[in-house]
């Protein structure tokens, strides 16, 4: 959208783009210590209350990357509209 501009967006557009990549990884991240730690819990025989942290956690960071998602899309509506032809 820039190279159609021939002018930078506005910096908010970068910055909720870039927000929503962080919010990916630590997503991510989330997944990952989850599926680690249940199977390290399994393989001790150690009771499966102690996964609710690790989903709740995961949880929590799906729910941060749906208010991003969201305003990523947003943003990149806004910067569409200032992209296109009047």
């Amino acid at each position: 959208m820039e190279r159609l501009r021939s002018s930078p967006l506005h910096a908010n557009i970068s910055t909720a783009l870039d927000k929503h990549l962080e919010v990916i990884h630590v997503v991510q991240s989330r997944r990952k210590d989850e599926i680690v730690n249940a199977s390290n819990r399994q393989r001790q025989g150690a009771p499966r209350c102690q996964d609710d942290r690790d989903v709740f956690a995961l949880a929590l960071a799906i729910r941060e990357m749906s208010v991003a998602t969201r305003k990523a899309r947003t943003t990149l509506w806004c910067a569409l509209q200032m992209t296109l032809p009047k």
